[in-house]
């Protein structure tokens, strides 16, 4: 039956066979393009291909997570803030097991990686008494006759547990999802939205190292150079095989091959300086680094001068990511806690961050200068 490799050959394989001289045969290792491998969607595979295997994931995830771990959470009443209060006092100190930087840093870490955080409140005698977070790949939820959710079910192994979300006095969980166009409860985290240029950094690494491990040898082609006759259907098929199997992949870049009489090996791939892989894995990092709002030149990838300095760099990491990320925790953190705690309203206290120092310094000469503005009103647009 004819293939692809018969009309390569000019249809000549299945042929009567002919007495005459010929040229030089050439058998190329060819493969047709076929769909990309991809990592599967879904925390564990992205977690194990992305925050466990690939560095710049994270690093991007920990510096999102520790710089908006570093901005403290006060609370505001009356148009005052203080860090002595409650429900301030929980959030130090969660439960037995965490502390409260401890306990903020993973909300911050899954949101980053999974697109969703969850945390379930342990309510003794009325009142919120601790504050336990829950991995997201365990938790699934349990949505009621209107759609949206009526409880979670948190399952470890074969054990599965039913969190009611029935007020009493604060739902047993909150659960803080970044926003997702196809989705009615989950969230997309920026690893999900950097999927594919997390498998091209990954499989560029993997290349360039079988290439290394096998003296960083190209590939090539073997030419079927007798005087006479070509290659019988059988030899062309079981070395075609063993092309296959044993030379082709990143697996197999480079590996030694043994020649039988009448072959010989013509190298004709690229060299990896001509697919220049070390730029593919650059750009595929710069775009790992937008995915999660990280400027390229905090990670010391080469090639992105949009920011003059480092200074600068560090300044948009906050104004871009950190801030509103830190804004929205603590928005959901006092939407839910609020009851149990008389209407707390927990706000971040960017005063206390040095990264913004140099914002602060300029918004306090500015509404300083503003002669218009009396010193009451003032005081209340610095927050004091």
């Amino acid at each position: 039956m004819a293939n692809w490799l018969t009309r390569l050959a000019g249809g000549r394989l299945n042929a009567p066979a002919e007495r005459k001289s010929s040229g030089p045969q050439a058998l190329f290792s060819l493969a047709q393009l076929g769909e990309a491998n991809w990592t599967k969607r879904g925390f564990v595979s992205l977690a194990n291909e992305g925050f466990a295997k690939n560095p710049v994931v994270y690093r991007c995830v920990r510096m999102v997570a520790e710089a908006a771990n570093s901005v403290p959470l006060v609370v505001e009443e009356n148009g005052r803030r203080t860090s002595d209060h409650p429900v301030v006092t929980l959030l130090r100190r969660p439960n037995p097991r965490q502390s409260g930087s401890e306990l903020l840093e993973a909300v911050y870490a899954y949101l980053q990686t999974a697109g969703n955080a969850y945390l379930e409140a342990a309510i003794v005698e009325g009142q919120v008494r601790g504050l336990f977070c829950l991995r997201p790949d365990r938790m699934k939820v349990v949505a009621g006759k209107d759609g949206w959710p009526a409880a979670y079910a948190y399952s470890v192994g074969e054990r599965t547990r039913q969190l009611s979300q029935e007020p009493a006095p604060v739902p047993k969980v909150l659960h803080m999802a970044l926003f997702h166009p196809l989705d009615d409860h989950y969230g997309m985290a920026p690893l999900e939205a950097a999927q594919q240029s997390l498998d091209i950094h990954n499989a560029s690494a993997q290349w360039n190292k079988s290439l290394l491990d096998n003296a960083a040898r190209p590939s090539g082609a073997l030419v079927y150079s007798m005087g006479e006759g070509n290659l019988s259907p059988d030899q062309f098929d079981r070395l075609k095989t063993e092309l296959e199997e044993h030379f082709a992949g990143a697996m197999n870049a480079g590996r030694p091959m043994v020649l039988e009489g009448g072959l010989d090996w013509k190298t004709i791939a690229l060299s990896p300086r001509d697919m220049d892989f070390i730029e593919a894995r650059h750009g595929a990092a710069r775009d790992i680094a937008l995915a999660f709002g990280v400027p390229p030149m905090l990670l010391g990838l080469p090639g992105d001068n949009t920011y003059s300095n480092m200074v600068e760099a560090n300044r948009a990491l906050w104004r871009q990511t950190v801030m509103p990320l830190v804004r929205r925790v603590a928005d959901d953190l006092s939407y839910w806690l609020a009851p149990a705690f008389g209407g707390a309203t927990l706000v971040p206290d960017f005063d206390a961050v040095e990264a913004l120092a140099e914002d602060r310094a300029a918004m306090w000469e500015r509404v300083g200068a503003a002669s218009f503005l009396s010193d009451e009103e003032k005081r209340g647009l610095l927050g004091v």
